[in-house]
């Protein structure tokens, strides 16, 4: 008793000065135990009283381990105050003193006060919850700044050879049923291709659900996509997956480089199978769609890196389309700044007319390594702040954007160090990588007498990234 009184939970909002602080979590969706350094519950909001179908009264100020039936070793609050380290994405199943049983995901994390532990903060989530969130989450809709069903491959803005081929690959792509492979850096447009694809296929009329595989927690991916059933695991009910819900539509996997390599397994073998079997459950549930997937980095460095398996690669890469990043199609940088001033025009309230010779010299320049999508989040930060003006000036521009590294070009002093290309000072790596790729491309199209099926083959890279390696790199067949 006498520890209790020492860490009090009143002495303990005190030293944390947290009175006001708490609040914040009083309305989150995610519940939220404040424990002191005792284990006594000195918070406890209304979102996790909805978990525990609990009164706050009868919690707030009691022992973790008498309002849940978890000892020390089991708590996920009193492991963090034990190990004095924050413990992240922890699934438990638990239940309460008063019977109620119930599925979550964990994040605690200690807090010091004057390098003292006092007491661990923990957000909780619900697994159905959580799930139930990510599987219904709406699409973007027309009181949002587009409308999805007017994506089509005519408002995608571009003029640069390869990306209008692209653009005429992915067109034709969307007519059959085979999975579709798009290869693009973050920021370069993938999600705006898939739903073209989507818009201008005969499923149009059907849903299209995009799924990125990097942002769900992988504990919860396999049910989210494949469904659960129930007695599956403890709490667990009947629910269809994204493929279910999507059947006769199209389903996009954003990132599936990112998906955990179990899973991509399972994702193989519905592909092939044209059915899914929800988690736990025995039988195979037919299904019906337009797979189209995407990687943010070369296939083939994640085959080799272990982080994609190249079967996978091979059944969904049947169409694959590599969209050029913005650094290799700058012709088109003044139609795309004239299409981005037009559009937060209208939703700014804005009549800016152009940008300044200065400040298209400094775009030039800049290497642009979040792709159109960085231009994009330019133009509108420097619309934000240009007032009456008509033209974007380099005094709009946002400060990080002008601290921000220019790229460096041809006229500048070049010389080469050992194997590494140098532009002022820099190693190049990126154009020392490029000669290589070159020269194996070329080689392998000698060895080959120019067949472009045998020297794809003998790459081991589908026909279309081929034909863009050639056209890149001004490689002749001959």
């Amino acid at each position: 008793m006498a520890d209790f009184k020492k860490n009090r939970p009143g002495k303990f909002l005190q030293d944390l000065d947290n009175s006001d602080y708490l609040s914040i979590f009083d309305d989150i969706s995610d519940g939220v135990i404040v424990a002191n350094a005792d284990g006594v519950i000195v918070y406890y909001n209304r979102s996790m009283s909805l978990i525990d179908e609990l009164d706050p009264d009868n919690v707030i100020f009691r022992k973790l381990t008498d309002v849940y039936d978890l000892d020390d070793n089991s708590s996920i609050i009193m492991q963090c105050l034990s190990k004095q380290k924050p413990i992240i994405d922890e699934p438990i199943y638990y239940r309460t003193r008063m019977g109620k049983f119930a599925n979550t995901i964990h994040n605690a994390m200690p807090i010091f006060s004057k390098n003292k532990l006092v007491g661990v903060i923990c957000f909780i989530r619900d697994y159905h919850a959580l799930s139930q969130t990510i599987a219904s989450m709406p699409l973007p809709g027309k009181d949002q700044q587009f409308d999805n069903a007017s994506i089509t491959f005519d408002r995608i803005i571009g003029k640069d050879p390869v990306f209008v081929d692209a653009i005429n690959f992915a067109r034709m792509a969307s007519s059959t049923p085979s999975p579709v492979m798009l290869f693009g850096e973050t920021g370069t447009g993938k999600e705006l291709f898939a739903r073209a694809i989507h818009n201008h296929s005969s499923r149009e009329a059907k849903k299209y659900t995009p799924v990125n595989c990097a942002a769900i927690p992988e504990n919860l991916l396999e049910g989210i996509l494949f469904g659960t059933s129930k007695g599956a695991f403890t709490g667990s009910i009947d629910k269809a997956g994204l493929f279910e819900r999507t059947d006769k539509g199209t389903i996009f996997l954003d990132e599936v480089n990112s998906m955990p390599i179990g899973l991509q397994t399972k994702i193989l073998r519905s592909i092939q199978e044209r059915s899914v079997r929800r988690v736990g459950a025995l039988e195979e549930i037919e299904i019906d769609l337009k797979i189209i997937s995407s990687v943010n980095k070369d296939p083939h460095i994640s085959i080799s890196d272990g982080t994609l398996r190249s079967d996978l690669f091979y059944r969904l890469g049947v169409v694959f389309i590599h969209i050029v990043p913005m650094r290799e199609r700058m012709g088109d940088l003044g139609l795309l700044v004239n299409h981005f001033i037009g559009k937060h025009n209208i939703i700014l309230g804005k009549n800016v007319k152009k940008i300044s010779n200065e400040v298209m010299k400094l775009f030039k320049k800049y290497n642009w390594p979040g792709n159109v999508r960085e231009l994009e989040h330019v133009i509108e930060g420097a619309m934000n702040i240009v007032g009456t003006d008509e033209v974007i000036r380099s005094k709009h521009l946002q400060t990080h954007f002008l601290n921000r590294p220019l790229k460096a070009k041809s006229e500048v002093n070049k010389k080469r160090h050992d194997d590494a290309f140098i532009e002022d000072g820099y190693f190049h790596l990126i154009k020392n990588t490029s000669d290589h790729e070159k020269n194996i491309v070329e080689n392998a199209l000698l060895e080959n007498r120019g067949n472009i099926t045998k020297t794809a083959r003998f790459l081991r890279i589908s026909r279309q990234l081929l034909y863009y390696k050639i056209k890149k790199f001004n490689i002749s067949r001959n």
